[in-house]
């Protein structure tokens, strides 16, 4: 769809229908690459179309990530989502975990993400099922064996990196002062511990300070 065809879908047939029928499923504008925000910046600037859509959804295999700070700002009322990024069969497992956490976890975070999702959950050995046309190296985060039993993948640790810190329901925080070549986002968690998720894209060991409320922690991120 072109932005004035998915504009005219929402406004004149989806949005109306979901009304009608007293849906509370939220509508995300867009769902495609940070290289065009142009895109859910035309359907969101509709008086009518956004009072139907709950915000924009983004990938990231072309732009950057910086697109979903730029919808933020534009309609601060409107909740940006970050929902897809595929680990390849060919990738390497350092560079793709790196990569992923500087911009699909820290990056999609600190522009304002309601969420950080990979694809996929989980595939076979042959990287299947999937419709015709699809993704034919598509990893999942995990590989499910013939005997049942599985593998952890890159996208398996590329989440539980910052899932198992900060669970659903956190809320961030702003974080400054990282120091170059540190990476950051802090959230509250739901029980009001603070979390901060750092990450060194230099080869040397970087020695910082975390301050909070009159706070310090000394921390040394390995290169």
């Amino acid at each position: 769809m072109l932005a004035s065809q998915q504009n005219d879908f929402i406004k004149n047939h989806l949005g109306p229908a979901f009304q009608k029928l007293g849906l509370n499923t939220k509508i995300l504008a867009y769902d495609h690459n940070c290289d065009k925000p142009e895109y859910p910046l035309e359907i969101l600037n509709d008086p009518i179309t956004r009072k139907y859509v709950a915000g924009s959804a983004f990938h990231l295999y072309n732009g950057d990530i910086s697109a979903l700070g730029t919808l933020r700002k534009a309609h601060p009322d409107k909740d940006v989502y970050f929902t897809e990024q595929w680990t390849g069969m060919k990738g390497d497992f350092a560079g793709d975990f790196n990569w992923h956490i500087k911009n699909v976890i820290i990056g999609s975070l600190v522009n304002d993400a309601k969420t950080a999702l990979e694809w996929n959950l989980a595939n076979d050995p042959q990287w299947g099922p999937h419709t015709p046309g699809g993704c034919t190296e598509c990893k999942g985060a995990i590989t499910i064996q013939a005997d049942g039993s599985y593998i952890r993948n890159q996208a398996y640790y590329i989440i539980a990196q910052a899932s198992k810190f900060i669970p659903t329901g956190s809320i961030r925080v702003e974080l400054n002062g990282l120091p170059k070549g540190i990476n950051g986002v802090a959230a509250i968690r739901p029980d009001k511990q603070v979390a901060v998720l750092l990450q060194n894209e230099t080869n040397n060991v970087i020695e910082t300070t975390i301050n909070l409320a009159g706070k310090h922690v000394e921390v040394d991120l390995p290169g």
